[in-house]
């Protein structure tokens, strides 16, 4: 299977809730498409209102060449006949029926066949062989959510939804999980639409992700390129950018711009942008790195700004360092970095990193321009 779905949602809640969506899903076998945002965003009450699950007060929602929701034309189609998996949170597992017997509830002929072969299928595309007879309480959390996987996929459906599946998990289980989950949606030919706020999850999970804020898709398309270049900044601040500042161009040469930001001056690649231009300079943590001295021997890393450390905090494996070098910067650096520089709050420092880390987006109130790769 090729090519690709498109679905349009543009619907109201009688609570005045608001959501706008439009998007090509990819249909290719072992594609998915991430729903990315915080939570709050629209992005379960999208899901759910494609499945059937919602009543919105008036709008309507296409997918591909159906019409499943028309408030005007009064079309309002029934979930069964929307064909669509919704994979829950909560899983909603029957505790009382054994692992087969979950995964053949949504059969129409379990006892058939070709629905035991179906089955059989299944059970081994999710890796629950030998586990068959047993209840859900006999299973490990990644069990049972391979186990509702498996009956959200037994009906065949057209479209795959997963409301944040592995949220519910602990880390160890979660991370394990990850891979297995990857791996069968690579294996089935359905197109996959899947929430999360986790950015880890996204990249791990996505080939593409769209960005979803206040109920409306802000930007979509392969995930390290939305991740790595965010049309504005609220998207931005979505995708965990962590130094997002306001900027003017004020000089182009030698395939550079120059832009001020606060009391710095920084050095971003000329992407065809006009001097005088209000932007937003973006800047991830992970590409900053941090010098004691001042070395005078040449380096290709453009940026060096003098500067003094406001903050350090551990997060995880990384520590996250504030810094004031004429506008805030964030980096993220590794313990063991962090350790060896002895940094200490105060300290004078020299941040680094490359005009290619740059990323510049338009400054709300500037003419709309297209930023070329």
């Amino acid at each position: 299977m090729a090519g690709s779905l498109a679905f349009e949602v543009e619907i109201c809640y009688p609570e005045g809730a608001v959501i706008s969506a439009a998007m090509q899903i990819e249909q290719a076998e072992g594609k998915v498409t991430v729903l990315f945002g915080p939570s709050g965003s629209g992005k379960s009450t999208l899901l759910r209102a494609l499945a059937g699950l919602e009543q919105p007060r008036r709008g309507f929602i296409r997918f591909d060449s159906q019409q499943w929701f028309d408030s005007a034309a009064r079309i309002s189609l029934p979930p069964q006949k929307r064909r669509v998996g919704l994979l829950f949170q909560e899983l909603a597992l029957f505790p009382h029926l054994t692992v087969r017997r979950n995964i053949e509830y949504g059969l129409a002929t379990p006892s058939s066949r070709q629905s035991k072969e179906w089955v059989k299928s299944l059970l081994s595309l999710c890796r629950l062989e030998g586990l068959e007879d047993r209840l859900p309480r006999q299973l490990s959390g990644g069990q049972k959510q391979r186990v509702a996987l498996a009956r959200t996929l037994a009906p065949a459906p057209q479209l795959l939804l997963l409301d944040e599946p592995l949220s519910a998990l602990d880390t160890p289980t979660r991370q394990e999980l990850r891979e297995d989950l990857r791996a069968i949606l690579n294996a089935i030919q359905v197109p996959v639409l899947l929430v999360t706020h986790d950015q880890t999850e996204a990249i791990a999970l996505g080939d593409r992700v769209a960005i979803m804020l206040e109920g409306c898709v802000q930007q979509i398309g392969p995930v390290q390129e939305v991740f790595s270049r965010p049309a504005n900044e609220k998207v931005a601040a979505a995708v965990g950018v962590e130094t997002v500042f306001p900027c003017r161009i004020v000089e182009a040469k030698e395939g550079l711009l120059i832009l001020e930001a606060g009391k710095a001056r920084i050095y971003a690649v000329d992407c065809g942008l006009s001097v005088g231009m209000e932007m937003f300079l973006c800047v991830r943590g992970g590409e900053i790195s941090i010098e004691k001295s001042d070395s005078s021997l040449p380096t290709s890393t453009r940026n060096h700004l003098a500067g003094k450390i406001i903050s350090i905090r551990p997060e995880g494996s990384l520590v996250r360092v504030l810094l004031d070098c004429g506008l805030p910067l964030t980096a993220l650096l590794t313990r063991r970095s962090c350790e060896e520089l002895n940094l200490r709050e105060d300290d004078r420092v020299l941040a680094a990193f490359k005009a290619t880390s740059v990323h510049l987006i338009p400054h709300p109130g500037v003419l709309e321009k297209v930023i070329p790769e």
